[in-house]
């Protein structure tokens, strides 16, 4: 029986390559959401049920178009994060490069769509 170190057992099986930046970058997508939810709740709210010259009149505003904005974008991009951690963790092989790739696609797909609403809305 060999009596390994944690060092020793982790050697030679590579590095974690950009581990630190991923959780720095969960960590202040989080933070940056504690504030953007709640604002755009609070600008996105009083227009629900509204018609849509109210909607545009009130999205034409700087103000609540870049609260939607950063939060549509911060939003998917945390959300990519998220979903690529689980992806690493539970699905392994070729099905692991694809789901990443599928899920980075569709991450970037949908925050730019968002933002075209928003920017319609607000031109």
């Amino acid at each position: 029986m060999r009596y390994l170190t944690d060092r020793k057992r982790a050697e030679g099986m590579g590095s974690a390559k950009t581990g630190t930046a991923h959780f720095w970058a969960m960590k202040v997508s989080s933070v940056a959401l504690l504030f953007l939810i709640p604002a755009f709740l609070l600008t996105f709210g009083p227009m629900l049920g509204q018609d849509y010259a109210t909607v545009t009149d009130y999205f034409a505003r700087p103000f609540p178009a870049i609260v939607a904005a950063l939060t549509i974008v911060v939003a998917f991009m945390h959300f990519k994060d998220g979903v690529q951690v689980l992806i690493e963790d539970y699905v392994h092989g070729l099905n692991q490069k694809v789901l990443i790739i599928l899920m980075v696609c569709l991450s970037y797909a949908a925050a730019a769509t968002g933002l075209f609403a928003i920017a319609r809305l607000a031109l």
